[in-house]
């Protein structure tokens, strides 16, 4: 499959040197195979981090497979501590962080400024006598690390990638093999650029036929989350495939990508075609000139062989998929914005939620809508809903945080005048971070409250305790900003 080929196609033998920085005695052992893989570490907890350069190696015995880092560039840190000796003397070309998960999209309340300077201050201490890019509060660069990875062109096909934080799946919308790791982890790799992996299993996720109006990338992802559950991934690393898949922009296939992860999947992707392709063309840390186009050569090679095996398969129809929204406390939990809540719906969600089995969606009221995060914070979602609600007006019992996920997102919304637009139906363009996606800044949602949100997670408290999350697309997110309620968009838009 599509991993295989990552595996196959990039990348150097380990070098000695990082042969013997972990320990290994026999180097041999490594270069009879011949393969490589990038690896690009990210981290988070506010700050992410980047790495390129390992192999894989898959031990046979039945032990730990692991990936070695040979050389590692554009590191931060996932917690400031582990920032510490263990790099010292590594061939480490160089090293960056950025803040995101520590920002609200408004103003900073002082403890969260506080909060984001003495994180800001630990990382200057120790990137200063190395040399160390930062993209910090106020960088011109500076974003959500998952949607600079690809806006940067650091994220490219063919990579192995990791991060502190489990939407790294995101970048496998470039035919990269993302994962999320843990704290230890990403201290694993500082200290020695390797990681200990077990091997997942394979599954493809064909989607076929031509999408219906008003349905988008997050309905799709959602669609696909609702049938398989919030556990039916679980122990895959998984392929997605198909007409559907393949007639998605790029910004459209980093949503489906972001959240296999809410299916319990190690991580998903997509094969790199020419959409891809032009996608990285020109962009600040991508291949450029003759570079570029032998590196386009590598990456036509990496896709799935037509005789390929999987482990599990699914297949669905297009025509199927709906504006969906989430009624419970888990992405799985999710249906069609005009169906009706299923008979055998958690009743512990439920009675969080305040909804019952049969009841539908459509009139519930809502509080908040939220526009942004890691999923539906790019350009060509701040596009859609401006051109939604352009010429409406917000409803008065909405508040509404529209939050791009990434200074130069909000420097082409401003641009092309999207902040104008939304002024005009009484939104605001705030800064960008990570906002309301998780309770860790001063975005969040007053207990008791409902918020439509463009978000990954509608668990318990996740956008603030008590909070009652109900996840969707930016239709969706826009009917309900204009009417007050949950709507189809399909009726409020004319689509």
């Amino acid at each position: 499959g599509l991993c295989g080929e990552v595996i196959r196609h990039t990348g150097s033998c380990v070098s000695e040197q990082s042969a013997a920085r972990i320990g290994l005695s026999c180097v041999g052992r490594f270069q009879r195979f011949g393969i490589a893989a990038r690896i690009l570490l990210f981290g988070a907890f506010g700050f992410g981090c980047f790495a390129v350069g390992a192999v894989h190696h898959d031990r046979g015995d039945g032990g730990l497979p692991f990936v070695v880092g040979d050389r590692q560039t554009e590191i931060a840190v996932a917690r400031t501590q582990q920032w510490n000796e263990r790099h010292e003397g590594r061939d480490v070309e160089r090293y960056g962080g950025l803040a995101d998960d520590l920002l609200s999209g408004g103003e900073s309340q002082p403890f969260e400024r506080f909060l984001v300077i003495a994180r800001r201050d630990q990382i200057e201490l120790r990137r200063e006598p190395h040399g160390i890019e930062h993209f910090g509060v106020g960088h011109p660069k500076q974003g959500i690390v998952h949607i600079i990875g690809p806006e940067l062109g650091f994220t490219q096909p063919g990579m192995t990638i990791v991060c502190g934080d489990s939407h790294t799946s995101t970048h496998g919308a470039l035919g990269a093999v993302a994962f999320g790791v843990g704290t230890s982890e990403v201290e694993m790799v500082f200290a020695s650029q390797c990681i200990l992996q077990t091997k997942p299993r394979t599954m493809r996720i064909t989607v076929e036929g031509a999408l219906r109006p008003g349905v988008e990338a997050k309905d799709v992802i959602l669609y696909i989350i609702s049938k398989l559950t919030a556990s039916g991934g679980t122990g895959y690393f998984i392929e997605f495939a198909g007409s559907t898949i393949r007639s998605l922009s790029m910004e459209g296939r980093m949503t489906v990508c972001n959240m296999s992860i809410e299916c319990g999947a190690r991580g998903g992707m997509i094969a790199p075609d020419e959409k891809t392709f032009e996608y990285l063309r020109g962009r600040e840390r991508a291949p450029q000139g003759a570079s570029y186009d032998e590196a386009v050569a590598r990456w036509r090679e990496l896709y799935s062989d037509p005789d390929a095996v999987f482990d599990r398969e699914y297949r669905f129809d297009a025509a199927d998929i709906a504006p969906m929204i989430t009624y419970g406390t888990n992405p799985g939990m999710g249906m069609a914005v005009d169906g009706t809540i299923p008979a055998d719906a958690d009743p512990k969600a439920l009675e969080y939620m305040g909804f019952r089995p049969g009841e539908r969606m459509l009139g519930k009221a809502v509080d908040y809508v939220f526009v942004g995060s890691c999923t539906n914070g790019r350009i060509e979602d701040l596009r859609r809903f401006a051109r939604l609600v352009e010429g409406r007006r917000k409803a008065d019992n909405i508040t509404a945080w529209i939050v791009p996920g990434s200074k130069g997102v909000e420097a082409a919304a401003r641009a092309e005048g999207l902040d104008r637009i939304l002024a005009a139906a009484g939104f605001e363009l705030r800064q960008p971070g990570c906002s309301a996606c998780l309770a860790m800044n001063a975005d969040k949602i007053p207990a008791g409250k409902y918020s439509v949100s463009t978000s990954n997670r509608n668990f318990e408290g996740r956008q603030g305790p008590g909070a009652r999350t109900m996840l969707s697309g930016v239709a969706v997110a826009a009917a309900a900003a204009v009417t007050g309620v949950i709507s189809d968009p399909r009726e409020v838009f004319d689509m």
